[in-house]
């Protein structure tokens, strides 16, 4: 589209906007249905509790010892729950959403340097704006995309 000239830079921006937030609503699919299920777990140990607790009930004529070990394996599905639910599936929807963002990154990376190219910026200063939007772990410095440039 760039190279037809029929679009402006605002109109292509929109486009890419709407395709990066596309791209998002996408990658967050999978983020929000792992956040579903940590947030659902408690409930099922919650439940298993109770079934646990209920069993118990129809052995209360058993010696002590034998009613403790019932309890006891009844509070066991509500520790399993709250364990895998915010020691598994909450973490690791927070790195999956983490990944998300990132990936993001790079496309808003792409679409701050064509944007700026195509506003007339030469080259260096168009790559320069495109990677002041990546974050600081992953930006190759101004120098290394200097040599890399001028090698070629």
């Amino acid at each position: 589209m760039m190279v037809s000239g029929n679009l402006n830079a605002h109109e292509i921006e929109s486009l890419m906007d709407n395709e990066i937030e596309t791209h998002h609503q996408e990658a967050h699919a999978p983020v929000a249905a792992i956040g579903r299920l940590a947030g659902g777990l408690p409930a099922f140990g919650i439940v298993a509790a109770v079934l646990g607790v209920v069993n118990t009930m129809g052995s209360v004529g058993q010696p002590p010892a034998v009613l403790g070990a019932m309890i006891g394996s009844a509070l066991v599905g509500t520790f399993l729950g709250i364990l895998l639910a915010y020691g598994v599936f909450e973490p690791l929807g927070g790195l999956m959403d983490q990944k998300v963002e990132e990936s993001s990154k790079e496309l808003l990376c792409v679409k701050t340097t064509l944007l700026s190219s195509m506003q007339g910026y030469a080259p260096l200063t168009a790559i320069e704006f495109g990677r002041k939007v990546l974050f600081s772990d992953v930006r190759p410095t101004f120098g290394e995309l200097e040599g890399h440039v001028k090698k070629k």
